[in-house]
């Protein structure tokens, strides 16, 4: 930390965090590492990609992080009809015939991309400026979104009859993808009694978006040590088969490995991890416990792995 302003600040971050969890969790039985892992991508402005069964409350989740975040929210349902004008949104002309640019849904803070592989590639690469740049470009003119802005996509991983797989280039744009598993038995006990009568828990909002954008600012000035950062390059090193650092399981079952973005996104959310854990920088076990959800899409299986039942987990659990 520069200052002692700064570690004021990152202890401010980590109760921000608590409280909002604490919040989420009136609504949210169980999911706590998927709750941890969405916060710590809106911390460190990143977007996250939710991949689970229906049923898992996916949207629910986003919605009430969204609830607890003092910020303007859109869901988008993503259909094969739809058409990145649906997202961007268009000019029209006006009474005077001029041209009048109408938003789109993508003007908000959080956008929920509701099953976003429903949708053919031309209207899925309508984001990838927005996520990308921070900005949308209609008939030639740049449009700025509003900050914090962040994508929060869900997937089903079951049916994908009518499905259009994201492109390798849009899932590397997500920081995060989080795997939702089904509840415990005693969560869902507790899930069913909770939901099947009539009281609804309002959700307070615990922090504003001058603050988000404080808090992303001060995860960026985190001070990281050169081991560390040698740590996260190596491991992601390690997963390129064709790399000086590859290993045996890496030439035996993957295809291809995750690029630059993933070293990246390692270390800044160990930085994020570090000071919601209470520490002032990371260690390597900060960049461990973000390995899974940074590296699970970056990475390609070869035909070996998928014949053997062995899964991109099981390997990244490997190369650690």
């Amino acid at each position: 930390m520069n200052s002692a302003s700064d570690v004021a600040a990152a202890e401010a971050m980590k109760v921000a965090y608590e409280k909002i969890r604490n919040e989420i969790s009136q609504v949210i039985v169980g999911q706590d590492e998927v709750v941890k892992s969405l916060l710590t991508a809106i911390f460190c402005q990143g977007h996250c990609l939710l991949v689970g069964v229906p049923g898992l409350a996916k949207t629910l989740l986003i919605q009430t992080i969204a609830s607890s975040l003092d910020l303007n929210f859109n869901r988008i349902q993503f259909t094969p009809d739809l058409m990145p004008s649906d997202i961007l949104g268009s000019e029209t002309l006006d009474q005077n015939r001029n041209f009048k640019f109408i938003k789109g849904p993508i003007f908000a803070n959080i956008i929920l991309a509701d099953e976003i592989n429903r949708t053919p590639p031309k209207t899925q690469s309508a984001l990838l400026e927005a996520m990308q740049e921070y900005s949308v470009t209609i008939a030639g003119a740049k449009h700025d979104l509003q900050k914090p802005f962040f994508v929060l996509a869900t997937q089903n991983p079951i049916e994908q009859e009518g499905t259009y797989p994201l492109p390798e280039a849009q899932l590397d744009r997500f920081m995060f993808m989080i795997q939702l598993d089904y509840p415990s038995f005693l969560e869902e006990v507790s899930i069913v009694r909770s939901t099947t009568n009539d009281f609804r828990h309002e959700v307070a909002k615990v922090i504003t978006a001058d603050e988000i954008l404080r808090y992303q600012q001060l995860v960026r000035r985190v001070p990281v040590t050169d081991h560390v950062i040698e740590y996260a390059v190596k491991l992601v090193h390690k997963t390129r088969p064709s790399g000086e650092h590859a290993t045996d399981n890496t030439m035996q079952y993957l295809e291809w490995g995750a690029g630059p973005r993933a070293s990246q996104a390692l270390i800044l959310a160990a930085k994020c991890h570090a000071i919601i854990s209470g520490k002032y920088s990371p260690d390597i076990e900060d960049v461990k416990a973000v390995a899974l959800p940074v590296l699970r899409h970056r990475i390609i299986r070869n035909f070996k792995a998928e014949a053997e039942g062995i899964s991109v987990d099981d390997i990244i659990r490997r190369l650690l």
